[in-house]
């Protein structure tokens, strides 16, 4: 018998945690190189709206197929094809000097970032005790809030001095070290356990995610996840223009938003703290029923003081949610379909994602003002908060299911 290499929770939730980072700078950079990209190649507002709608595009796409992947070739291996995605996607865009071929680029990193999430949460929850399952997990999600950080840093010191294609340069090169250190990661100890057993067909599993035993945790996870990404991605990617468009420079801009992507880390620590203390559902209803309070009056915000607080508090309890998604999604099923049932809710998410960036440039044509807008995304948080209170199943220190 092979004896089953292990490695301890922080190494673990270092190596992911890494790699969660540089994705992080990358989706917190475009939001940036979007306002940037503006003023070098003089887009439209559809254009930079599509921008941010193809990566999700690329989101969907990567969730769902390496979703499937992971839980027939392992989770390891479909974490280093798809952060090997994302690196050289990310470090050939840097050269690009049209839109056509930046989109197709962002299309390729966006497979890469949509398949590389769910699964890390998968592998790290498959990893760890029941009873710091969701604490470690939250603490993975962490990682997004100093990529988004060190994201405004650049983006604050980079863009305006050196351009946008050195800022994305930096962002590639760290991530090809993430995977090195993926490579000595030793995969879940559940798929390696069961590697043996025959693995259901992609249609089998599908068809388990809507039998009756899981149909409502699959309908909950789909309209939670669809409900908070596009909001998340029609709020996160035009924060700086918004605040442009509030009457400010770029450089302002991005100083402010870097104000307020600060509040990210106590959103996720607290997240964290609570998840085991009180519950799953609860972190994700008062966190996101948070996040829709913010974002309505971040639409409404004439100050600058009520600008920054309000967008201060919607990075907070926005990403605490973020935190609690991530570890509540892969303990909605068993073993098997676990890597399929996280990757799937993962990808009907992105469809929000392609829809919410698009949205925000549509209705401003139309002439809704940002109070409107942002009250659209307020409307559908509530609505995903809703679906958790009323379909979901408190998880907390209950074993994952084989």
């Amino acid at each position: 018998m092979v004896k089953q290499k292990t490695v301890s929770e922080r190494k673990l939730l270092g190596i992911a945690g890494l790699a969660w980072m540089f994705d992080a700078m990358d989706v917190g950079m475009l939001s940036f190189i979007i306002a940037a990209l503006k003023i070098d190649w003089d887009l439209t507002a559809q254009q930079m709206g599509w921008i941010g709608s193809i990566n999700s595009i690329g989101m969907a796409v990567g969730a769902l197929v390496f979703g499937l992947f992971a839980d027939r070739i392992g989770r390891k291996k479909v974490l280093i094809i798809t952060l090997l995605l994302f690196s050289i996607g990310s470090g050939l865009s840097a050269l690009t000097t049209s839109l056509g071929i930046f989109l197709v680029l962002r299309f390729l990193i966006g497979m890469g970032l949509g398949g590389e999430l769910p699964v890390a949460s998968t592998l790290v929850s498959e990893s760890v005790p029941a009873d710091r399952r969701g604490k470690i997990v939250v603490l993975l999600e962490s990682f997004w809030a100093w990529g988004w950080l060190i994201a405004a840093v650049i983006s604050y010191f980079v863009i305006p001095e050196f351009g946008w294609q050195i800022a994305l340069l930096i962002s590639a090169i760290p991530a090809l070290y993430a995977i090195y250190l993926r490579v000595h990661l030793p995969d879940s100890p559940r798929f390696t356990s069961g590697e043996k057993q025959k693995k259901p067909t992609v249609l089998e599993s599908i068809r388990t995610l809507w039998s009756k035993e899981y149909k409502r945790q699959t309908a909950m996870l789909w309209i939670l996840w669809f409900c908070v990404v596009f909001s998340y991605y029609g709020m996160f990617l035009w924060l700086p223009s918004v605040v442009i468009g509030k009457g400010y420079s770029m450089v302002q801009s991005f100083q402010y938003v870097l104000i307020m992507t600060l509040a990210q880390l106590p959103g996720y620590y607290t997240a964290s703290y609570f998840i085991e203390k009180i519950g799953r559902k609860f972190v994700l209803v008062v966190y996101l029923a948070g996040t829709a309070v913010s974002a309505y009056f971040f639409g409404t915000s004439e100050s600058l003081t009520m600008l920054l607080a309000a967008g201060a508090f919607l990075s907070f309890f926005n990403l605490g949610a973020w935190g609690a998604l991530y570890a509540y999604s892969p303990e909605q099923y068993p073993t098997a379909v676990r890597g399929t049932g996280a990757g799937m809710a993962a990808s009907v998410g992105r469809i929000g994602g392609v829809l919410g960036p698009l949205l925000v440039p549509y209705l401003s044509s139309q002439g809704a003002s940002m109070q409107v807008i942002f009250t659209v995304f307020c409307i559908s948080i509530l609505i995903g908060a809703a679906s958790v209170l009323f379909l979901g199943k408190e998880t907390k220190n209950k074993e994952l299911m084989e």
